[in-house]
């Protein structure tokens, strides 16, 4: 599939100006100022940020209702449930907050909805279950700004709630005690982009504050913190970059038991990065939940031992291998029906529907169709009497718009740009499918139809070396926002010994003025002819460190290659 390329410019004066300031390399400059970093000051705290610049939890509409709430129920001696979602941030956001609770009292315990019995979010059986067993307050992390019925049916059982949320409010919000989610309309706090752990983080050092602990007392909880931010997919910039950024000092110094077991489960050695913690602690802790139930993601991380934590980590590394077995084998069923529905070749959308798939990775099939079939998806299985799936769009396409206009066919429907789930019944299936491609068809440009690489700076091989690389590592944590930098070096030239490694990918040997890289180039066996085809190429590539024997060099992650332009 063809790539377009995007090669951001900068404004060539900024980019002047910073380098006169910081007197490094003038790529490294163009980067920084696509970033908003213009100021000798800007680039300080971007490199170096400090705990300090946290804002302070009291900024947060309705902290002081929720900080008195809890003292409340510590001075009674109540029972306090933990809520949350059964993905990594509620998950992590749950073992948070219980862990410290556990600190100051010793009526706590959790709750985890199961995916399928109870669905997202604030559960009735969650209430009944808090009614049954005597606790009078409820903290709902992740989730709960959208339960306006279930938290006035727990006010009728005497249950309180105190919701930590970070999703978008509707207009009409739960009558809990106290809401904090930034994203309020009348809420104050200057950063409104925390996960909905970090949320969470904010309501344990505005209480850590109130009780007199040390400052440094929240910070065993960072690590929880930055995987959360890594998983949530939430932009890493401002408060979440200082977040992560500790969360990653916490995670390599002293890290959670779970987060350690899971590291030596999955082979990967310190130190850790945040793409350490999106692939290697994101797919097991999202399979408990897919495959079975998330509860012992917590139990992992509330975990005591090692030893503990290992128990559990071994059960989420066995759904997450039974998650990819379903997942592959259901891609490839699916791009099976594709290829078949030879009508389906012009289609601008693509929706697919087997009975006997399984549930739990849906959406993820949705994103792995996408790779191939690059236009929005909609993967659907039986659920019960009806058909539920998941939806997954391209860049730039408000895929939940295109969902909303053929709601006359769904029973059910939520989500948002990017990502939607849906309930119909089986005979509408048909009905959707043909409303869809005419809503997808009639408002999304060819443009959006092609995927795009965006490329922060052109490059020359001579100018890539481990001081540039020293100072690009410190550009870390990664994420949106501030995403790993891509290159392009123009008119390079194959040595003869690239080749196909494990049959579909392609190894660089790669030189440019007489300076020479090697480099992975992952699915793109299919490339080789351009290169040994002895004329240059133009190369599109992020900066990796590989270590073979106890030595690091620097090589190329080859992301995309076409000839000379």
């Amino acid at each position: 599939m063809e790539k377009r390329w995007n090669i951001l410019q900068p404004d060539p004066d900024a980019v002047t100006a910073l380098q006169n300031t910081l007197k490094i390399n003038r790529v490294l400059c163009k980067i920084l100022v696509q970033r908003g970093i213009r100021t000798f000051e800007e680039a300080r705290l971007f490199f170096r940020p400090q705990i300090q610049q946290l804002h302070s939890p009291w900024l947060m509409k309705d902290m002081d209702k929720a900080v008195e709430r809890v003292l409340v129920a510590f001075r009674n001696h109540e029972k306090i449930l933990v809520f949350g979602d059964y993905d990594v941030d509620g998950t992590t956001s749950v073992a948070a907050m219980y862990r410290f609770l556990k600190t100051q009292h010793q009526e706590v315990d959790f709750y985890i909805p199961h995916r399928y019995r109870e669905g997202y979010g604030v559960s009735k059986a969650g209430i009944d279950f808090a009614k049954e067993n005597g606790f009078s307050l409820i903290i709902a992390l992740d989730c709960g700004i959208k339960s306006v019925d279930l938290v006035q049916y727990a006010r009728t059982l005497q249950i309180d709630f105190v919701i930590c949320d970070h999703h978008l409010p509707d207009a009409i919000l739960p009558d809990a005690v106290a809401i904090l989610n930034p994203k309020q309309q009348d809420c104050a706090y200057p950063y409104k982009e925390l996960c909905g752990c970090g949320v969470g983080y904010k309501l344990i050092t505005a209480l850590c504050e109130r009780l007199a602990l040390p400052a440094t007392f929240p910070y065993q909880y960072l690590d929880l913190v930055a995987t959360a931010i890594a998983a949530d997919i939430v932009p890493i910039t401002g408060e979440n970059r200082i977040l992560a950024y500790y969360g990653l000092q916490q995670v390599n110094k002293e890290p959670n038991p779970g987060i350690r077991a899971l590291a030596t489960l999955s082979g990967t050695s310190l130190p850790l990065f945040i793409h350490n913690l999106v692939f290697m602690i994101a797919p097991r802790v999202n399979a408990a939940g897919r495959m079975d139930d998330a509860r012992k993601a917590v139990q992992l991380f509330v975990a005591t031992s090692y030893e503990e934590a290992l128990e559990y980590a071994e059960l989420l590394h066995n759904d997450n291998s039974e998650r990819k077995e379903a997942d592959s084998s259901i891609t490839e069923e699916a791009l099976e029906i594709i290829v078949q529905n030879t009508t389906w070749v012009t289609r601008k959308s693509t929706v697919v529907y087997q009975p006997h798939w399984h549930k739990g990775v849906v959406g993820i099939v949705a994103s792995r169709l996408i790779e191939h079939h690059y236009r929005p998806t909609v993967v659907l299985t039986e659920s019960g009497d009806y058909v539920a799936g998941s939806a997954r769009s391209v860049p730039g396409f408000n895929l939940y718009e295109a969902i909303h206009a053929c709601r006359e066919y769904l029973i059910g429907y939520g989500g948002h740009f990017a990502a939607a789930g849906l309930t119909l019944s089986k005979e509408n299936v048909d009905h959707f499918r043909e409303k869809f491609e005419a809503v997808v068809a009639a408002s999304i440009s060819d443009e959006l139809l092609t995927p795009a690489i965006v490329i922060d700076a052109e490059i020359s091989f001579a100018d890539i070396s481990p001081a540039f690389f020293n100072i690009l590592r410190q550009m870390e944590p990664f994420g949106p926002g501030n995403m790993s930098p891509v290159f392009l070096a123009k008119g390079v030239r194959d040595t003869g010994f690239s080749r196909i490694v494990k049959e579909q990918h392609l190894r660089f040997v790669v030189q440019q003025n007489g300076i020479q890289f090697t480099g992975i180039g992952f699915n793109m066996a299919s490339k080789l002819p351009l290169l040994s085809g002895g004329q240059p190429f133009d190369l599109v590539f992020k900066i990796d460190e590989n270590e073979w024997q106890g030595k690091k060099s620097l090589q190329l992650r080859v992301e995309d290659v076409r000839a000379l332009s």
